[in-house]
């Protein structure tokens, strides 16, 4: 009974503070999320007061937040549309993997981590954050606007390529022989293409099973299901937040528009319940001691994220602006992060000292992203896109031999 009482109050009270913090960050025109992570950090290991009781229930809630971002995601999109997007941002899913992969293997092998310390730091800096960058979206309010569809074809390629990253990197980590790897990988592929097959083959189906006219049980049945395919597709080796999504791309028409409706305010309080774990599992006593490698690895790779969104939507044809908005709405990396560093950490088979610089790496592109993602929408930066635009126009246009 003493235990109840005390998560009660401590999750009530950190509750309380996050609506505070939000109220607050919406006041100052700044996203909530770098508030809920330094909140995380002052009440977790480490920090001002420890909130032992109700960690096991912010671990649990943070699972449900990224996967009510990403299957919120898939609600955006039909199949067919996920299918188009996906073949026109294939070149720039490799692009992407080139260039932020690279620099984080690189980085590796420079502090001396050898080649399993470079596949794992790749991984860490090569896979942005589905469940930040959708909250970003949402908050700013640039679901709708045209270079968005670039930047979730670039999410949902990463999560997808994290469906033969993680388990090959398990079994690297493990020691396991090529022929148990290989089998993990194809049983993890297979499950994605399975999925995809569904959804596309039958959406219609699993969207007429349920109701639009009672919001009780649709609710019921979208939270169950999408609970249900996650926690399958992570039993077989796949992402949690893939599965998710490829749920949301599954339902179609009123159900996905009613089911959008009555998902957001869960996915608000579930996504804050997410970010505010991610800082209570942190020390901050670790990260001063890294904090200088990881600001130059996030300065490194923030800037190839900025390219990536950048040439992507150049590539489709869209204008100055939404390119510079795709490619900062890039930057943050997040839970997939964290995930391949602690497989890395527990195994025993990388340095201590990379969990330590991961999490820093982590909080530095998660608090600076938001923060980037709103330059666009400043008058100076307006400004500076149209002196560049008018200076680039006045230019002689070259004279042919």
């Amino acid at each position: 009974m003493h235990e109840t009482t005390t998560l009660l109050v401590e999750v009530g009270a950190l509750l309380f503070l996050l609506g505070l913090l939000g109220r607050l960050s919406r006041r100052i025109g700044l996203s909530p999320i770098p508030l809920y992570l330094l909140a995380g950090l002052a009440f977790g290991h480490g920090g001002l007061v420890s909130l032992n009781a109700s960690e096991e229930f912010f671990g649990v809630g943070a699972e449900i937040g990224v996967i009510l971002l990403l299957v919120m995601l898939g609600l955006e999109y039909s199949a067919n549309e996920l299918v188009g997007n996906l073949r026109a941002a294939a070149p720039a899913g490799l692009i992407d993997g080139l260039l932020n992969a690279l620099p984080g293997a690189a980085f590796a092998l420079l502090l001396g981590w050898g080649w399993v310390g470079a596949l794992v730091l790749a991984g860490i800096t090569w896979i942005s954050s589905s469940g930040v960058i959708a909250k970003v979206l949402s908050d700013l309010g640039r679901l709708g606007n045209r270079e968005t569809p670039v930047i979730l074809s670039i999410l949902v390629i990463e999560d997808l390529a994290m469906a033969f990253y993680l388990p090959l990197l398990t079994a690297v980590l493990a020691g396991s022989g090529l022929l148990k790897g290989g089998l993990t990988l194809v049983v993890a592929v297979g499950t994605v293409l399975l999925v995809l097959v569904v959804a596309i083959r039958y959406g219609n189906l699993i969207s007429t099973a349920m109701s639009a006219k009672d919001p009780e049980a649709l609710l019921l049945g979208v939270l169950g299901m999408t609970l249900l395919v996650a926690g399958i597709a992570a039993k077989l080796q796949v992402s949690a937040a893939v599965g998710a999504f490829l749920v949301g791309i599954a339902l179609s028409g009123p159900v996905a528009h009613h089911a959008t409706e009555l998902l957001t305010p869960l996915r608000d309080l579930f996504a804050a319940v997410f970010f505010v774990f991610f800082g209570l599992v942190t020390d901050p006593r670790d990260i001063p001691p890294v904090l200088l490698p990881a600001l130059a690895l996030a300065i490194v790779t923030m800037g190839t994220k900025t390219l990536t969104g950048y040439l992507a939507a150049r590539r489709v044809g869209i204008a100055e602006p939404g390119r510079w908005r795709a490619g900062l709405a890039l930057v943050p990396r997040g839970e997939f992060s964290i995930v391949i560093a602690g497989l890395a950490v527990a195994a025993g088979s990388v340095e201590p000292e990379l969990a330590a610089l991961a999490t820093a790496y982590v909080l530095i592109t998660v608090v600076t992203g938001p923060m980037l993602a709103r330059l666009p929408d400043f008058a100076w930066f307006k400004r500076w896109l149209r002196q560049r635009g008018a200076a680039q126009r006045a230019r002689p246009a070259p004279v042919p031999e």
